[in-house]
């Protein structure tokens, strides 16, 4: 466990954005990010680059109570079945919080009550991978389930690190206007336009963001996070939580906490974005194997 928490007298991490997924899609995950110097101009190398249990043995041992396993797809017919197996990880992996995912289509409806019926806590959607617009019409009936259930998606929306036909604040704010009770995780602070983001989290009580990337050496140098919103970072740090990307992070894991740290923003503010914020939303225990189902 970091020193850090010790420090916070914390029982350890909730990190709400972690990847697991099949291994044949993680390898193409991987093989991406393997190009992405080409489409950045920055390289990205892959840190934890293992198998799965020694991916899981490494998250745990760096604090992590509960953890995600965020997965998507980027055409038709590729959600059910990455619905499957993310099931399937939950059961093996009972510290997981069971993420499920979902995509314009038809059948996304079944498909998506099918995976909350099973247990699914928490949904990934990712606007730049999958090229659509949240406001599609096939997911109306989606949405309004999901916050019916108040079930949380986290949703990568801001148009890092290369921009997407749906991506940027635009496209949220029209579906949060449409669906205000629908709690949004923004992935990566709604990197690069956090201040848009933070407009968004201001409006509405349920939209909450993740700090995935933000704030590190790496991402400042890319997007740094304004001066000017630290003071409104600070007013919604109740609803700012720890996200990481594991294992798809350039630089090891431990620099995520150490750069909200140097923020500045306090102790209590720290306890809530690495530990009380996720805890509280998806009802974690301190101990062993303790997500609440």
């Amino acid at each position: 466990m970091h020193a850090l928490l010790r420090r916070l007298a914390l029982p350890g991490l909730v990190d709400v954005h972690t990847h697991f997924m099949p291994r044949n899609v993680l390898d193409k995950v991987w093989a991406y990010f393997d190009a992405v110097g080409p489409l950045t101009g920055v390289e990205w190398p892959i840190t934890y680059r293992e198998e799965e249990d020694r991916r899981l043995t490494l998250l745990r041992g760096f604090g992590a109570l509960a953890f995600t396993a965020m997965l998507y797809p980027h055409k038709p017919g590729m959600a059910a079945w990455l619905n499957g197996w993310a099931a399937g990880f939950a059961a093996r992996t009972p510290d997981c919080l069971h993420t499920a995912t979902l995509f314009p289509e038809p059948g996304v409806e079944r498909y998506v009550r099918e995976a909350l019926d099973a247990g699914a806590r928490v949904f990934k959607v990712h606007l730049q991978v999958g090229g659509f617009d949240p406001n599609d019409p096939l997911l109306d009936g989606v949405w309004g389930e999901l916050a019916e259930r108040r079930t949380p998606v986290v949703v990568h929306c801001g148009s890092g690190p290369a921009p997407g036909r749906f991506t940027g604040p635009g496209p949220m704010e029209r579906l949060l206007a449409r669906y205000p009770r629908l709690p949004v995780i923004v992935a990566h602070m709604g990197m690069p336009e956090y201040g848009a983001f933070l407009d968004l989290a201001e409006r509405y009580a349920e939209v909450r963001l993740d700090t995935t990337m933000a704030f590190t050496d790496f991402s400042e140098r890319l997007a740094p996070f304004p001066a000017a919103e630290s003071k409104r970072l600070a007013d919604l740090g109740d609803r700012i939580l720890l996200g990481s990307d594991f294992p798809n992070i350039p630089y090891p894991y431990v620099h995520q906490l150490e750069a909200l740290e140097r923020l500045g923003l306090g102790d209590d503010w720290l306890r809530g974005v690495l530990y009380g914020n996720g805890a509280a939303l998806f009802h974690v225990k301190p101990g062993p194997f303790h997500v609440k189902r």
